[in-house]
């Protein structure tokens, strides 16, 4: 249940926006991935990209 409650607060996804092939974020901006279980379990990251 923890668990529920940390992804309702900080999300499942991202939207990170890409300029000139570099990621175009702030100075103090960062990407964390935070996993919140007892024991370590395979993940998958998906990504998809939008564009022109």
């Amino acid at each position: 249940m923890p668990a529920h409650i940390k992804s309702s607060m900080f999300g499942c996804s991202l939207t990170i926006p890409i300029t000139n092939g570099k990621l175009n974020m702030g100075t103090w901006q960062g990407i964390w991935l935070c996993e919140h279980r007892d024991a370590a379990t395979p993940r998958k990251v998906v990504i998809t990209l939008n564009g022109i």
